[in-house]
């Protein structure tokens, strides 16, 4: 087909990836030097980057953010994770990340490219502790109903629900806020969302409009938001801080959460997402179950 290299002729396309549309799984993947991509995603991040010139430090801002809060979730004693439009295998995938705190923990990886279960199930096969999902984040029932998905997660016990650099995918449309408290809904008290979004606060306009008409013809459309429209993502849980225990978190810049060195983490490539990670409360008492007993 014109258009392709030679590689891309040979190369296994899987049932239902079209090579000529961009994706953004395999634009994220070009973006971070990854090789699992086609010439129409190339095309894609190199129209945002002719605008954007940081979008690659943005990409692996995003990556940082994902690592640092996969970790930290682990370091405070959860050991399931589900990973909602997880993109193809690169460096320091969830499993490793959160494996290496705890041998135990156990990762249900989701993507709705068919491209991203391929390349992940190759990497994974005769693992007992990951699966690969192919499921749509706008389908909450059907993700949740997945088969391999209950047969690793425990919805009886706290899970880390990681959501970084997908939302901004679903269109208003879906109701973007009501999708995601459709997850949150099932997962335990003690449980965490680890969230990142595109912002277009404070940003060229011109850049912000190729930024999404490279998108145009993808498979997915972007959508970006405000920091108080990322922010009710979070409504109704307590956002954490890294590395202030007991003190309440906040919505930032992706590089600055949990960044050992903040002032080179705040960069203009991640100046473009904002981010945070939230634990769901226990819920309160009922009245019944806190008035004392009368004596007997």
């Amino acid at each position: 087909m014109a258009g392709w290299n030679a590689m891309e002729q040979a190369r296994h396309i899987p049932a239902g990836v079209d090579p000529a549309k961009p994706a953004p799984a395999r634009i994220y993947d070009y973006l971070l030097s990854g090789e699992n991509n086609f010439e129409a995603d190339r095309e894609a991040a190199d129209r945002i980057t002719a605008v954007v010139p940081e979008i690659r430090d943005c990409a692996w801002a995003n990556r940082g953010f994902h690592q640092r809060a996969a970790r930290w979730i682990a370091r405070r004693g959860i050991r399931q994770f589900i990973d909602i439009g997880s993109g193809l295998p690169t460096v320091r995938n969830t499993h490793e990340v959160v494996q290496a705190v705890n041998p135990q923990c156990r990762v249900v990886y989701a993507d709705n490219d068919p491209m991203v279960r391929e390349q992940a199930g190759e990497l994974l096969t005769g693992r007992a502790d990951v699966r690969v999902i192919l499921g749509d984040l706008r389908d909450p029932d059907g993700m949740l109903a997945n088969p391999d998905l209950r047969a690793l997660i425990d919805f009886g016990q706290p899970a880390g629900l990681l959501m970084t650099a997908v939302v901004h995918f679903v269109a208003d449309s879906y109701d973007p806020h009501r999708l995601l408290r459709r997850y949150l809904d099932v997962l335990a008290p003690g449980s965490y969302l680890a969230l990142s979004h595109l912002t277009d606060d404070q940003k060229p306009p011109r850049a912000v409009d190729e930024f999404r008409h490279a998108f145009d013809h993808a498979t997915e459309q972007v959508h970006f938001r405000s920091k108080a429209e990322i922010g009710r993502f979070f409504t109704g849980l307590e956002l954490v801080a890294p590395y202030q225990p007991g003190t309440r978190g906040r919505l930032c810049y992706a590089g600055d959460w949990g960044a050992v060195d903040q002032a080179l983490a705040d960069s203009d490539g991640s100046r473009w997402l904002y981010c945070g990670v939230a634990r769901r409360p226990q819920p309160p008492l009922s009245p019944a179950a806190e008035a004392p007993r009368a004596p007997g």
